[in-house]
Formats: structure tokens, sequence, C-alpha cells
């Protein structure tokens, strides 16, 4: 039987470190703001934004909420980004995405700025992922990864690491993340060739690829560690589901992330890390 990497554990010992660092700001004068721009009422979005609202309460983080019509205009989400953009008490913006069609989403997340970009929407943020720079910050489930692995205690350092997606919400920037930690990266996606043989080869496996079974049992192999970052609905099971078909691979495998309880209940943690550190730059300064 696989040990499971339970996200909760990861994300409470986070929360704990982030309060200390909290408590630290205070004595400043500074109390971490976030603020959350959302557009519309996607149930996705009010489920994270929950998730954000817990999570912050716990840290300390203060929270500002800027919610607008699903109809709105393109100059009024603008106009919400530059009050954020403007705000010196704010220290993070969360923007959920996609955007409705009718709105230039590029426009929007181009417009923030980077030093408040929480979650990697900005090609500032993009820049500081791939140079190893501390430019912004990078994506929050790329990052929750990074913390879980570190959470359990594996050292990167030199270790075989297969990434299954390509996304620049996931895949591209954790592959670049992992090789900052000295992993040894390979990237894959659903048209990798002979994708199976790939999996199998790698010590610890992630998957983002955004598909109910992109990865069975043929595609692991016995030690591996498995990070399955997908969540997907099945309609014929009826519940949440990764991207790796865990009942097959479970048995096989030394470690694995259950879904859901795995990698995006760290996520709404690390989103509170980033606005800390943000915050505690703007004492650096």
């Amino acid at each position: 039987m696989a040990k499971l990497l339970k996200g909760k554990p990861v994300a409470d010992a986070l929360t704990a470190k982030l309060s200390e660092r909290v408590r630290g700001l205070a004595e400043e004068g500074v109390v971490p703001c976030l603020a959350i721009v959302r557009v519309g009422e996607r149930d996705d979005d009010l489920s994270y934004e929950r998730g954000a609202l817990k999570r912050a309460e716990a840290v300390g983080v203060n929270v500002r909420q800027f919610v607008l019509p699903a109809d709105c205009a393109q100059d009024e989400l603008m106009s919400v980004i530059d009050e954020v953009n403007s705000d010196a008490s704010i220290h993070g913006c969360l923007m959920f995405r996609p955007l409705p069609k009718s709105l230039d989403e590029a426009a929007a997340c181009a417009a923030l700025d980077p030093a408040k970009d929480v979650d990697c929407i900005t090609a500032g943020s993009l820049y500081g992922v791939f140079a190893n720079r501390p430019t912004g910050f990078p994506p929050c489930t790329a990052a929750a990864c990074m913390e879980l692995l570190a959470h359990y205690g594996y050292d990167l350092t030199g270790a075989r690491v297969t990434v299954v997606g390509r996304s620049l919400v996931i895949g591209k920037p954790v592959s670049m993340m992992l090789q900052a930690a000295n992993a040894t990266v390979t990237m894959c996606h659903t048209r990798t060739r002979d994708l199976a043989a790939e999996c199998a080869k790698a010590e610890i496996l992630v998957v983002a690829a955004g598909h109910i079974g992109t990865v069975g049992a043929d595609a692991t192999s016995e030690g591996q560690v498995v990070v399955d970052v997908g969540i997907n609905w099945d309609a014929e099971a009826g519940k949440l589901v990764g991207d790796v078909a865990f009942d097959e691979v479970e048995p096989k495998v030394s470690a694995i992330t259950p879904v859901p309880g795995g990698v995006g209940s760290v996520t709404t943690a690390v989103l509170m890390k980033h606005v800390v550190e943000a915050a505690e730059r703007t004492v650096s300064i």
C-alpha cells in the first residue's frame, strides 16, 4: 500500500509558519492584504474564494474583494486593477480566470503590477519562474507541488522527475522550479510518443495533463512517487478524480497524492505565503 501524501498536514504546517511571519510584520506596522478580483459567479471561483478567505483568516491576512458582474465592461475591470496597483495597503492580487469571453484577459493580466501578482498571471512573474529570479511569484498550484515534496522530505537533487503537462499554469513552471531545485526533469504531454514508458522511468512523476486516466499502472514503476495535480469530475463515478488512475496505480507505487485532498489542499496556503512574502518585500525596500 502506497503512502498517501495528504495536503492538509502540509497546509497546516505552512499556516503555522506564516502566522509567525505575520506577527513579525505587525511589529513593523504592516498587515498583509490580498485583493481578490472576481468577475461573475462561477462555482469553481466561489469555492476557491471560500477556501482562500478561510485560510487568510487562519494566517492573519486581510482580504479585500472586488466583485464585478459577468457582463461588466473592460474599462470597469481595468479600473479595479488600477485601484489594486495604486493602493499601497494591498500587497497581492488574485484575479480569477478565465474571464468572460467578452473581456480582454491578456490586457487585464498585463495591467497588474508584477510585484502584486501572487499567482503568476503576468509576464514579469513568468520571467521570475523561468529565470529563477525573485520577480513576482510562481503559480500557486505549481508551488504547492514543491511545498508538498519538501514537507514529505523528498530530496530533489539529482532526482529523475517526469512532468506530464505543458501549460503555463502548472506543467512548464513546475518543471522550471524542479530544475531550480537540481532535479533532472523530463517534460512530457498527452502527445508524447510512448508516454507510459517515459513516465515509468521517473523516480518522481508529476501529472498535470488535465485528463482523466492519463496515467495508469503501465506508466508507473515500483518505488515511484506520484504527484497527481489533476482535478476532474468523473460523471460516471459521480466524484472528483485526478489525472492518475488511482486504484490501478496506488498498489504499485511507494507514495501518491490523493484527489481530492492532495495538492489542491495546499494551494490556498501557498497563496497566503505569497501575500505575506509580498508584504515582507515592501518592508525590506
